[in-house]
């Protein structure tokens, strides 16, 4: 018996289980995940950001750029993007054997996003049923839904931010969007939509955030049979008893995304699994050190604090004597003309001290003080950039028109796209980017995965449907 009696949607042609896996970044969403999801009458979702390809004997390809240039490098990203998207679609495709759908999840703030999903698309016509993107306002997403004639779920976290898209684009393709993803931007994993007149601080109730989307949809005369997908937080259905059925948000439908990190056909690395046991309420940090300018939700782990550390090394100065700035700075710098309080030059004093020798510029006017090892890995991986990003604060990368955001790149964040490849393919979980969302601190919690039990897919989503 299902959990209140949850009944199945139709979504492209077939019936389908209200239940989404969250697609979710840099391989730890693939087509073993999403093909089991599937399978198991769910929506699965392949991740199509930067996927994984493979050799004849069906080993990874690592994603390692030869070009000079950053622009040539991006045009590599796009290739590699491609080919491993088409490559997990076709065998998630497989594993589904005509069961539950297939989607893809792209993020429009990631490089090139139009050309990949135009490239992916193309190569997997009627295997896709539908795409859903977040991170940014991507007003082409309906545009190129209709040219392959594929659903599209754009990914907002306010009726505010739908409405503007609808008003722009999307009432031209209404046919073809299939629900709308309400992502809240303080528990979901990954980048968060979080507004600057939102408190990071002070998470709201979601209840009243999706009834004022649903009543946006409605005033344009949006049908409630149109689902909205609550993403963010989700671990238990008995948890949202009260939004199933309920004619104030019309027709309700549920995202996955923490819970399927935990499953055997998940890809993600066995000692990830094992830590996602050991996390406890207010280990997942929401934080912006991201390239993207994005809040995102991580892991509060040793990667993180040595972010927080550099970011709280660090003093303003101006070029010239002016207000508080009185005193010349006489560590870190090369020159005399940074010129900062008296108080800040004995903090900076103090860090070179520590080993804190060397002084990096900010696009703020500041400068951050970092140990000379540091230095090299910050400029290094600045001079590799692959252009993983639209706009990209870490290397002051833009993929059109001159190819910089004309600010200076800030040694505050790090790169993206090297430590999420790191740590999806077996890196050192303390000394990288680990995503996840705000209910992770549950697996220690849940009897479900006593003993060390590791669940399958199919095992994980008959779970769910008890309401558990």
């Amino acid at each position: 018996m299902n959990f209140k009696g949850l009944k199945p949607i139709l979504y492209g042609g077939h019936e389908v289980w209200p239940l989404v896996e969250g697609g979710k970044g840099v391989a730890a969403t693939n087509h073993m995940s999403s093909g089991a999801w599937a399978a198991a009458g769910g929506i699965g979702t392949v991740s199509a950001v930067n996927a994984d390809s493979y050799d004849p004997h069906g080993k990874i390809i690592p994603q390692i750029y030869h070009a000079l240039t950053r622009r040539e490098r991006h045009e590599e990203l796009i290739r590699y993007a491609i080919d491993g998207a088409v490559e997990q679609v076709r065998r998630a495709y497989d594993i589904a054997s005509g069961h539950g759908a297939i989607n893809i999840n792209v993020l429009w703030e990631m490089g090139g996003a139009q050309a990949v999903l135009e490239g992916v698309l193309e190569k997997t016509r009627g295997l896709v049923t539908g795409v859903t993107c977040g991170a940014g306002m991507p007003y082409k997403l309906a545009e190129i839904a209709a040219r392959f004639n594929v659903n599209y779920l754009p990914i907002v976290s306010s009726g505010r931010a739908f409405r503007l898209l609808w008003k722009r684009a999307y009432h031209k393709v209404s046919e073809l969007m299939a629900a709308v993803v309400y992502e809240d931007p303080w528990l979901a994993g990954g980048h968060n939509g979080l507004s600057n007149a939102e408190d990071p601080r002070v998470p709201q109730d979601p209840y009243p955030r999706v009834k004022a989307l649903r009543d946006v949809m409605r005033v344009e005369g949006i049908a409630d049979t149109v689902p909205i997908v609550m993403a963010g937080g989700v671990w238990a259905l008995r948890e949202w008893d009260n939004w199933i059925d309920n004619p104030e948000l019309g027709q309700i439908a549920f995202q996955f995304g923490t819970r399927p990190l935990l499953t055997q056909e998940s890809p993600i690395p066995q000692d990830w699994k094992d830590h996602l046991r050991t996390l406890e309420p207010g280990d997942i940090l929401l934080h912006r050190f991201s390239p993207t300018g994005f809040y995102s939700s991580a892991v509060h782990n040793p990667f993180l604090r040595i972010l927080e550390a550099r970011s709280e090394r660090q003093i303003p100065y101006s070029r010239v004597e002016a207000g508080v700035h009185t005193v010349q700075l006489d560590v870190g710098v090369k020159g005399k003309n940074f010129w900062v309080a008296p108080r800040d030059r004995d903090h900076a004093r103090g860090w070179a001290a520590q080993g804190y020798t060397e002084a990096l510029r900010t696009p703020d006017d500041t400068v951050v003080f970092v140990t000379p090892a540091d230095r090299e890995v910050i400029r290094k991986d600045q001079s590799d950039c692959m252009g993983c990003l639209s706009h990209c604060g870490f290397s002051a990368w833009k993929d059109h028109d001159d190819w910089t955001t004309g600010r200076m790149a800030d040694p505050r964040s790090f790169c993206i796209q090297k430590t999420l490849q790191d740590v999806a393919h077996g890196g050192d979980l303390d000394k990288n980017l680990v995503f996840a969302g705000h209910a992770a601190y549950r697996f220690k919690q849940d009897p479900f995965y006593s003993n060390n039990f590791t669940p399958t897919v199919k095992q994980l989503v008959d779970r769910i449907l008890t309401g558990d």
